[in-house]
């Protein structure tokens, strides 16, 4: 499954196609890369790639899945968002943002829609429900207005990260 990097203000999609032992084949942004991964020490990467090394300290920051990362002449900050990760953070947010798309984190099968276009919604009604890694989570609107577009059916299954349903704030 893929994951997304986020180093600095850049952002990576990253896929193993292929393991075995040291050697890893690589999907970076589309791009396939065969690199070669050793961990020389604690917290220490050699990753060998068309002949070339690069060590790499990676340090644990203060969340889940965040490190810094020290090479020999640079520095990054980089964060991996999971699935479960992506998840965890749209559970803790959902409701406060100031978001007008309602969107899964991580791929899942529509349970059920509970709005039509042109309804009206407040903050914190659900307006569906999404099945991902073998749990149903309801999905709220994240702000009051009407429901301008619903992009997905019951039945389909979605990727992470897509809209699902769009809200027009309301004027007052």
């Amino acid at each position: 499954m893929p994951l997304e990097l986020k180093i600095n203000d850049r952002k990576a999609k990253i896929e193993v196609l292929q393991q075995n032992g040291s050697a890893y084949h690589v999907k970076i942004d589309g791009k396939e890369y065969h690199l070669d991964v050793m961990q020389v020490e604690s917290s220490v990467y050699s990753v060998l790639y068309k002949g070339q090394s690069v060590n790499l300290e990676m340090i644990e920051g203060d969340n889940p899945n965040q490190y810094k990362v020290n090479t020999r002449t640079d520095h990054f900050s980089v964060d991996v968002i999971d699935p479960v990760t992506r998840y965890k953070t749209s559970q803790s947010n959902g409701l406060k943002s100031n978001d007008q798309i309602i969107e899964s984190p991580m791929p899942g099968r529509i349970v059920k829609i509970l709005v039509e276009e042109g309804d009206l919604i407040e903050e914190g009604q659900t307006a569906l429900i999404v099945s991902a890694m073998k749990m149903e989570s309801e999905y709220k609107a994240p702000i009051s207005g009407i429901v301008s577009k619903i992009h997905v059916s019951e039945g389909d299954t979605i990727d992470g990260g897509v809209p699902l349903v769009e809200i027009d704030p309301h004027t007052k």
